[in-house]
């Protein structure tokens, strides 16, 4: 064997126990990691199930059947930690019963699985959570929101499947999301959506836009226009123009003409200029109604400006913070 054809031989040998040992100890290492991963993921599980014991509220197998594997998936699904354990010291400490904790866990893992801002219905949890406010008022008001978010998101993708570049895509769908709960229409914000790409808008555009769209359709509640009635305005007036900014000022032309169509009909006179509309009392989280505002009286901003948290058409309860969210209607 000559010598230039033996040192061949060891060179060969050589790479073949180095890539060897390079597999074994990357092997070796992707062991620990995973063992390090499922002794974190016990100790944190065994860490919130001391703070359900502390509880006297749930049972061996509400505790161990139902809410340890719930949090395990909301855990598994990205959720981090500390935003799980907050959520379970509230919850025994407002005794929130099992079901209903386990319900919450639920609908926050999958918003968190679908990619979505699952730190909304965080907060919103917490925030019911801390203070006391009734646990179907929180279910309803998350699953709702959990709901938009999920509209916002099928609105974004048709736009991506149009072929539209979108950027801030999570931001959108929080905007569109906002939008939702003030019940302006499905298609009404997907048109805003595409037209608005199309048309070279912003994102601070868009979002002024939308919440125009918003005060609109609580303007137009408020004069007690039914949704189907709102629906067929809104798409009226889109297709009526291809610019946005004329878009809105027809929806506010036409809502203008139908509430006084609707006066008209009923004996009323005929405003001169602006609008009028009495607003349905929303319902506080405390169930008590505050006072009716006048029929006659104008609405509490000018058409126009940016829809604010005050004077709306029919509301679900809210929890506190002001953040409004429609429940799912019965």
């Amino acid at each position: 064997m000559s010598r230039r054809r033996r040192e061949k031989q060891i060179k060969a040998l050589s790479n073949f126990i180095s890539l060897t040992f390079f597999i074994f100890l990357s092997f070796l290492i992707g062991s620990s990691s995973v063992f390090s991963l499922n002794e974190t993921l016990d100790e944190q599980l065994d860490e919130l199930k001391n703070i359900l014991d502390s509880s006297s509220s749930y049972s061996e197998f509400q505790k161990n059947q139902m809410l340890l594997p719930a949090l395990q998936k909301v855990l598994n699904s990205g959720i981090s930690f500390a935003e799980t354990r907050e959520i379970v010291e509230k919850g025994v400490s407002s005794s929130f019963d099992a079901y209903n904790m386990k319900k919450v866990l639920d609908i926050l893992q999958e918003t968190k699985e679908e990619d979505l801002p699952v730190e909304l219905l965080i907060n919103k949890v917490n925030e019911g959570l801390a203070k006391s406010v009734d646990k179907t008022t929180i279910i309803s008001v998350i699953s709702k929101k959990a709901e938009n978010l999920k509209k916002a998101n099928e609105i974004l993708r048709e736009a991506q499947q149009e072929g539209l570049e979108i950027k801030d895509g999570e931001e959108i769908i929080r905007i569109i999301g906002d939008s939702l709960e003030n019940d302006v229409p499905v298609e009404s914000l997907s048109w805003l959506i595409k037209s608005g790409l199309q048309q070279g808008k912003n994102l601070e555009e868009i979002t002024e836009i939308s919440e125009e769209l918003s005060y609109l359709s609580l303007m137009a509640y408020d004069a007690g226009l039914s949704p189907d009635k709102i629906y067929l305005l809104f798409k009226q007036s889109i297709q009526s123009s291809t610019l946005v900014e004329q878009v809105c000022e027809n929806i506010q032309k036409n809502l203008e003409a139908e509430i006084s169509s609707n006066r008209i009909g009923l004996g009323e006179t005929k405003p001169s200029s602006s609008t009028g509309g009495g607003a349905t009392s929303p319902i506080s989280i405390t169930g008590e109604v505050s006072s009716p505002t006048a029929i006659e009286g104008t609405p509490a901003q000018e058409a126009g400006e940016a829809p604010t948290e005050s004077g709306s058409a029919p509301e679900p309860p809210e929890l506190p913070g002001g953040d409004s969210t429609t429940p799912p209607e019965s």
